[in-house]
């Protein structure tokens, strides 16, 4: 059965749209464990020099301070790497992804763990994962919205996680939500319907 990772970033806790949608994503995912990571302030901690420093110091000459920073780094790295499948629920904010989301990719995204380099170039070491991205956007960016070039949601995840060698990335866009509440129903319909034709193929998979 399918080992799911479960990451949350919604400032808005059980009231978060991204998040209510992706629990309605993973009850019908056909998932046998799941392991949820909710990246609030508290509990994400930024990047900082400390961290990258022991990251950089072989384990038998770091400080106790710096294993424990590097305990925090390694759990976050494992979760991903025994994860088959990925489900990230993402609220658009400002044009992009929350500051959390980003510190856990700073985490992630190791040299010599999740990519390497090599002399043809970078070559990402998480292959053969799904990645399915649910976000939950005020406006409207996909298709031919005339907003979609402020959308840095979805092409920065794309270039990320194709990076650490993650290819198969299905976004669930839940738009509109702030343009009236007719607007809301419309785009939760549409956000139900892409879930509908989903997770048939994924069953027969």
């Amino acid at each position: 059965m399918t080992h799911l990772l479960f990451v949350t970033s919604s400032l808005f806790g059980e009231q978060s749209r991204s998040l209510g949608l992706a629990r309605e994503f993973i009850d019908r995912y056909p998932h046998g464990t799941v392991v949820t990571r909710d990246l609030t302030p508290a509990r994400m901690p930024h990047l900082d020099a400390d961290t990258l420093a022991a990251l950089s110091i072989p384990a038998a000459e770091r400080t106790p301070r710096q294993e424990a920073l590097v305990a925090f780094s390694d759990e976050i790295v494992a979760e991903v790497e025994a994860a088959d499948t990925i489900v990230l629920a993402v609220p658009m904010y400002n044009f992009s992804i929350p500051s959390t989301l980003k510190a856990w990719i700073d985490h992630i995204a190791r040299a010599g763990r999740t990519f390497r380099y090599t002399a043809a170039g970078p070559e990402g070491l998480l292959k053969g994962k799904k990645v399915f991205v649910v976000t939950a956007r005020g406006g409207q960016y996909s298709g031919d919205s005339p907003s979609r070039p402020y959308d840095f949601q979805e092409p920065y995840l794309r270039a990320l996680l194709g990076f650490l060698g993650i290819d198969d990335v299905t976004f669930l866009h839940l738009e509109g939500l702030k343009i009236s509440p007719e607007a809301a129903e419309i785009g939760l319909g549409r956000a139900r319907a892409t879930i509908e034709s989903i997770v048939p193929r994924l069953a027969a998979a």
